[in-house]
């Protein structure tokens, strides 16, 4: 017995450029998983998670033409996601932006205790960061955006991007020193 040839992520996605369905579905249960764990970091909750991705998938396929085969299909699909999943949530993030921090200093530029903190302790106390300190937070360390592009993303001033960053930052570091004195 041998075992039907293996179809590759090239393959699946040349078809997809010529609009066949099956090879969209192929597309979409390939990378939703990874999809999805994008954009739950920028969601609410696991539907609006789940929305978010379905609308990015919309637009891959739309826009699948355009897709550069020379550059990782990744790298394109989680700048949709990210972008898709930002977009859901501006006008939740708009409420939020309601102060004036174009003049705010950061709170704090002692990095040390995030430094040292492992990916399951942020990953614990993230879920306690207000939305918008949590989606720069996401962007910036995670996503590797830079101020510019997040400021752009959001409608923001570049330096409110830098304050709620380093606000994300301080409540972390305070979370973590309450969470080590409990312990401790």
């Amino acid at each position: 017995m041998h075992s039907p040839p293996r179809i590759t992520e090239e393959e699946i996605i040349s078809q997809c450029k010529t609009g066949s369905l099956k090879y969209q579905e192929m597309l979409y249960k390939l990378f939703y998983g990874y999809a999805m764990g994008i954009s739950l970091r920028y969601s609410l909750n696991r539907d609006d998670a789940l929305e978010a991705v379905n609308d990015a998938f919309i637009k891959v396929f739309n826009a699948i033409h355009s897709y550069n085969m020379d550059k990782p299909f990744k790298a394109w699909l989680r700048t949709i996601v990210v972008n898709t999943a930002i977009d859901r949530r501006r006008k939740d993030l708009k409420f939020q932006l309601n102060v004036d921090l174009d003049n705010a200093a950061p709170l704090s530029s002692n990095m040390g205790t995030v430094d040292n903190l492992n990916v399951q302790d942020i990953l614990k106390l993230m879920n306690e960061l207000p939305a918008i300190q949590l989606t720069i937070f996401n962007l910036y360390e995670i996503d590797g955006y830079n101020h510019d592009e997040i400021a752009n993303m959001l409608a923001i001033p570049v330096s409110s991007s830098r304050v709620y960053l380093s606000r994300a930052k301080e409540r972390l570091r305070k979370m973590l020193r309450k969470e080590t004195q409990n312990h401790g």
